[in-house]
């Protein structure tokens, strides 16, 4: 997890930052560019020489025949992103180049990207011209280079679709060692429940497979999508849990963008498995904790974490 103990964005996703924003997101499908290219490959994008209209407008250029996306699903999609405006336009993000793509948590986007994903199935390209009121609003996002009146245009490439639900697939793997935490079954709503035994939690990572799955080992630079409950150990008593929160949550692994514990026992792990972790102070968050969360400097803190897919 990131310092902070909320579903976040992955850098790559620079634009799909939510925001609390609301705004008619009914419009067209006229989105005024040309876009060339096939599915899985970086678009080409030509824009007209005048200013982008003030309409919302949606377009499926490619319909997939995969899972299709609701509000608390995570889409991950490959994708660029462009602002727009009466003086032309600038490639803000892509996730081609970047080389992983983006994940767009839905129900926490601004309303022009969660119109544009309502519906959206795997294997499908859509185009998306967002005006300001259904994007950044009036005041733009400086730290996204995005200006008050700026429109934004999407491709989005959509590779996979996680749903609210989802869970680990695989063979159960139980576990009996009387000096660790036990996990009960996923509660809907909840995640499952966790008992963490009265003793002295152990000093190092502690990693045991309880689900095995049978995807693709997790590489360093993988874009996960994840479900999770963390609990502390001094009490047992949950501090954070992406079922509870009801959206999976998007890491990538294995370059610092988590906690050291994360990173050292989720690389190399398979899709679909379900771990429980015991992480030690050092390999959280350290000597300071977090506040917000009310994570002592010498919290041990205890993790079940469901791996539902690597990009």
């Amino acid at each position: 997890m990131r310092r902070r103990l909320s579903i976040v964005v992955p850098a790559a996703a620079v634009l799909a930052v939510p925001l609390l924003l609301t705004g008619a997101c009914s419009g067209a499908d006229d989105v005024e560019v040309a876009v060339k290219g096939d599915f899985g490959s970086r678009p080409e994008v030509s824009f007209p020489k005048e200013a982008p209209g003030r309409e919302l407008a949606v377009k499926t250029v490619t319909g997939g025949d995969g899972a299709e996306a609701r509000e608390g699903d995570l889409v991950v999609a490959d994708y660029v992103g462009y602002r727009w405006n009466k003086d032309g336009n600038k490639l803000l993000a892509s996730s081609f180049i970047a080389g992983r793509p983006g994940a767009f948590p839905t129900g926490r986007l601004v309303p022009g990207l969660e119109r544009a994903l309502e519906g959206a199935r795997v294997g499908g390209r859509v185009v998306a011209k967002i005006p300001p009121r259904d994007g950044y609003g009036d005041k733009g996002a400086a730290q996204h280079q995005v200006g008050a009146g700026d429109t934004l245009l999407y491709v989005l490439d959509v590779r996979a679709i996680y749903a609210r639900t989802a869970q680990a697939k695989g063979r159960q793997q139980p576990l009996s060692d009387p000096r660790l935490p036990k996990a009960g079954p996923v509660v809907a709503g909840q995640g499952p429940s966790v008992t963490v035994p009265k003793i002295a939690p152990p000093k190092d990572l502690q990693v045991r497979t309880l689900v095995q799955g049978e995807g693709a080992a997790v590489r360093g630079g993988h874009l996960l999508a994840l479900q999770y409950v963390g609990v502390f150990w001094r009490d047992g008593k949950a501090f954070d849990s992406s079922w509870k929160a009801g959206r999976p949550y998007a890491a990538t692994i294995g370059t610092g963008q988590v906690m050291k514990g994360w990173d050292q026992a989720l690389v190399g792990q398979k899709v679909g498995s379900r771990l429980l972790l015991v992480v030690p102070p050092s390999l959280g968050y350290g000597p300071k904790g977090l506040a917000q969360a009310k994570i002592k400097g010498d919290d041990t803190l205890v993790f079940v974490v469901d791996i539902l897919g690597a990009h």
